[in-house]
């Protein structure tokens, strides 16, 4: 016989010992139930932890009429109708491109660890979902009505996503990373990129650069506009009206292909700021390529102290955007949903922050 195989499963009678509460606190803290203290809260998900409990979903179902799952869904534009239906298909093979742009990118990395840091000690659990044509919008929108999951944690790819206006429209809970492009009834978490911007502008002047170039994000997303424009901002009240800009992609090879068209039309520049760590990657690379040392001939400053900002040679100076953060407070603002604590749209902006390292 294996040893163990008898041992039974920690019971809320368990957890309640371990915490030193009542049975039916904890059962309170694990259903959701409103006013009780955030301290006791924290204990409670604690000595789950500790002892290994796990909730009976379906008995838990029942009493809450939750599933104990959130939809995190990627979205996009393609294919779009007014209303989520089908308006023609999306090929399996844009599918398979949509679903290695995301993949690909750090940022959506560090969004499911947020999520998941702050669902996990609560039970809940997120579901991925890819809406990037109008039939997975509905699939999504769908799976929503039914109750399979008890809301969404939208991250949207493209400003003329439909997705945020249908699940306003229908009254569902969902939470958006980032201002969405037109005003929705719905909650956000953001990032002031203005400040962002100007923090790399005001870092690539101290410096003494004098000839600062800049690789934009897509300029129709407002969050790279909004790069954009603090950074501008920045450098006109230091007298330069003026500064060379390349769109990319938010890609390594958009990065490249920006920054060897700003070296062949401007050889002298001194400094550059990419819009994000991916680009700035993809920028080191070609000034590389062409013979200039990093930061004795060129100083660069990246966004969003992703993973890549310490594993580029040399080690980005960035600035940086708490992902993990945000992704964490939507999902908290989410819940408040859910719950019912909260039932108006609100906004939480997070602050940016410079860190310097070998680059610039």
């Amino acid at each position: 016989m294996v040893r163990g195989m008898n041992r039974q499963a920690p019971t809320l009678e368990d957890v309640a010992r371990e915490a030193g509460v009542s049975r039916a606190t904890v059962s309170r803290v694990i259903n959701g139930v409103r006013n009780v203290d955030p301290s006791i809260q924290d204990l409670v998900r604690r000595a789950i932890e500790r002892t290994g409990y796990t909730p009976n979903r379906a008995a838990r179902s029942l009493v809450t009429r939750r599933s104990g799952t959130v939809a995190l869904v990627v979205s996009g534009a393609g294919d779009s109708s007014a209303d989520g239906v089908p308006a023609g298909g999306v090929s399996a093979q844009d599918q398979n491109a949509f679903t290695a742009r995301v993949f690909a990118d750090p940022f959506f990395g560090r969004v499911v660890s947020g999520v998941i840091g702050h669902l996990r000690p609560r039970c809940m659990h997120p579901v991925l979902m890819f809406a990037e044509s109008a039939e997975a919008r509905a699939e999504v929108l769908s799976y929503l009505r039914q109750g399979s999951a008890d809301g969404a944690l939208v991250v949207s790819t493209h400003p003329e996503d439909p997705l945020p206006a249908l699940l306003a429209a229908e009254g569902l809970p969902a939470v958006l990373f980032a201002r969405p492009a037109r005003p929705v009834a719905l909650s956000y978490v953001d990032l002031d990129h203005r400040d962002g911007g100007r923090q790399a502008a005001d870092h690539l002047l101290a410096r003494g650069c004098r000839r600062i170039v800049t690789v934009a994000g897509p300029l129709d997303v407002r969050a790279s506009q909004n790069r954009l424009d603090g950074f501008r901002d920045a450098m006109a009240r230091q007298g330069r009206p003026y500064v060379p800009i390349a769109e990319g992609g938010f890609t390594l090879a958009s990065g490249m292909s920006a920054m060897a068209g700003l070296l062949a039309e401007h050889p002298d520049l001194d400094g550059v700021f990419a819009a994000n760590d991916l680009m700035a990657q993809g920028v080191c690379q070609m000034l590389r390529e062409h013979g200039r040392r990093i930061p004795e001939d060129v100083a660069v400053v990246g966004f969003d102290d992703s993973t890549i900002a310490v594993t580029c040679s040399p080690q980005l100076t960035t600035v940086r955007q708490p992902v993990e953060d945000m992704a964490a407070e939507m999902a908290r603002l989410l819940e408040e949903h859910i719950r019912g604590v909260r039932t108006e749209p609100t906004s939480v902006v997070f602050d940016p922050e410079l860190i310097v390292r070998d680059s610039a």
